[in-house]
């Protein structure tokens, strides 16, 4: 059971909201005259797409601490469930949990290979890649999750490193925010581009 949004309606379905949201990833407390610096796009614009990703759990936004006279500036950061939390992550990450209690409590199949935590957490991200148009498969031996084909590949394909770059710290995040043993431990690489393996990592294998 996923939120039944369509794959074009998500905060990263834009191009200019990926490289914004790229930048925040790369460095946090990022002010708008910056990030119009960077993408050569209106502050309104600019303002408007921050919006949409503050919308889906992305971005969060904080006021400055200014020790001298001024208006203090709107800083963005990159959410990552740990020191940058969105109420909204949070919030969608409950939601898919509890979506995903009930579907396997209704729905026949084996008993699931990881714990609750970690179920939690797959549930959540799940459901935020098929936000993002994806349809992955998951396997909870491998901890992999295959975003083959990737919905990206091909409309954005000369946009592939800052794409995947952007994907793995939403997924990052998303574990992080539902909370539990996973992260992500990395890309598989692959030379086609539509092919993509991201494998997972339970606290537990670390050394």
């Amino acid at each position: 059971m996923t939120t039944g949004r369509p794959a074009g309606y998500s905060a990263i379905s834009n191009y200019s909201r990926v490289e914004i949201l790229h930048l925040v990833q790369e460095r946090s407390d990022r002010t708008v005259a910056e990030l119009v610096s960077a993408t050569d796009l209106h502050p309104n614009t600019v303002r408007e797409h921050l919006q949409r990703l503050i919308d889906d759990g992305y971005v969060v936004s904080a006021s400055e601490h200014r020790t001298t006279r001024g208006r203090p500036r709107v800083l963005y950061s990159a959410t990552d469930g740990v020191t940058a939390c969105s109420p909204v992550q949070h919030r969608k990450a409950r939601a898919a949990a509890q979506r995903g209690d009930v579907m396997r409590r209704v729905l026949p199949g084996d008993a699931p290979k990881l714990d609750t935590a970690a179920l939690h957490q797959i549930d959540a991200l799940v459901e935020d890649l098929v936000d993002a148009g994806f349809d992955p498969l998951v396997d909870e031996s491998e901890l992999t999750v295959e975003l083959t084909p990737c919905a990206h590949a091909s409309s954005q394909a000369e946009h592939r490193e800052v794409l995947c770059s952007v994907h793995l710290g939403i997924m990052q995040s998303v574990l992080s925010s539902a909370g539990g043993p996973l992260s992500v431990d990395g890309m598989r690489s692959s030379c086609d581009p539509r092919e993509c393996i991201v494998q997972l990592l339970h606290a537990s294998q670390r050394p």
